[in-house]
């Protein structure tokens, strides 16, 4: 992924694709991801590119290995890739990840497709070429999340554009009327609680609606929803996870604060293992530290 917020974005996209490939497909990859029932999505672990290995900045957000059990068509590689800002966008690196995904599957049915997340410009092809001929034209499919109306998708049977109905374009005063129905799509065409709860989250990450606009929601669309206690559930269910989370961050700092008290400055990485922890192994070493001689004995090694 490109752009700003790096980490944040990739990730959210990377679970969105992975999670619903085919509708994913279907809205980020125009024609080549029609009629893509029955298929069968094998991502592609990006470390067998061996030649990218460890190079954070040469690495495919989602390949996609696509097939279809029955036969009615032949199997293809979709390379996606997410990016935040279009001007940071390379044509030419994503020439070079299809390359290698062509080589290292040994075939010529690979389709690029690069999601833009904010309007702008970008390279859209790219020719290599002598005085006496073209040597090597590549171009890409491109979803501009930025630039597609909202209005078309409000009411979608695709869950990849109702959840991204947010990032597409539309009037500043239909902000609340966009979050309405990226959250009942979400409660209409996921029925799974768990990614309910993900993407509702998703949905608030991208709609970022201000408290007022949030108690607009509330009064004016929620309780009129038919949907409307799918919808109350699955917010219980994100302020409860919030809470949670609240608590073990507080405990990895108070726990990280007695280290660095009993043991000193703690080493690198640290931090980032707490912050990782889950409640019991916190519950855990908060017993040990009382006792512990040394940071190794907290951790039990």
């Amino acid at each position: 992924m490109g752009g700003e917020d790096r980490t944040s974005h990739d990730q959210n996209f990377k679970n969105l694709i992975l999670d619903y490939p085919g509708p994913a497909l279907e809205l980020f990859a125009a024609g080549e991801g029609e009629g893509i029932e029955g298929a069968r999505f094998t991502p592609v672990r990006q470390e067998q590119l061996k030649e990218r290995l460890g190079d954070r900045f040469e690495e495919l957000d989602v390949p996609l290995l696509v097939e279809w059990p029955d036969g009615r068509r032949e199997a293809v590689l979709f390379a996606v890739e997410e990016w935040t800002e279009p001007r940071r966008f390379s044509v030419h690196r994503m020439a070079r990840y299809c390359l290698h995904l062509a080589e290292l599957f040994d075939t010529d049915r690979v389709v690029p497709v690069a999601v833009f997340l904010r309007p702008g410009r970008y390279r859209e092809a790219l020719e290599l070429r002598g005085d006496r001929g073209s040597y090597l034209s590549f171009r890409f499919l491109s979803c501009d999340l930025g630039r597609l109306e909202a209005s078309r998708y409000l009411r979608s049977g695709n869950v990849v554009a109702r959840l991204n109905l947010p990032n597409m374009r539309h009037d500043r005063e239909r902000r609340v009327e966009v979050y309405a129905m990226a959250q009942e799509g979400l409660a209409e065409l996921e029925k799974d609680p768990e990614k309910r709860l993900k993407y509702a989250q998703f949905v608030d990450r991208y709609a970022a609606l201000s408290e007022e606009e949030l108690a607009r929601y509330r009064d004016e669309y929620l309780a009129a929803s038919p949907r409307k206690e799918e919808i109350m559930g699955m917010f219980l269910k994100a302020a409860e996870e919030g809470r949670t989370e609240g608590v073990q961050q507080g405990e990895a700092l108070i726990l990280e604060r007695q280290m660095r008290k009993r043991f000193g400055e703690p080493p690198p990485g640290v931090r980032e293992r707490l912050e990782r922890a889950g409640r019991e192994e916190l519950e855990l070493w908060a017993e040990r530290i009382l006792d512990a001689r040394t940071l190794e004995e907290v951790f039990g090694e």
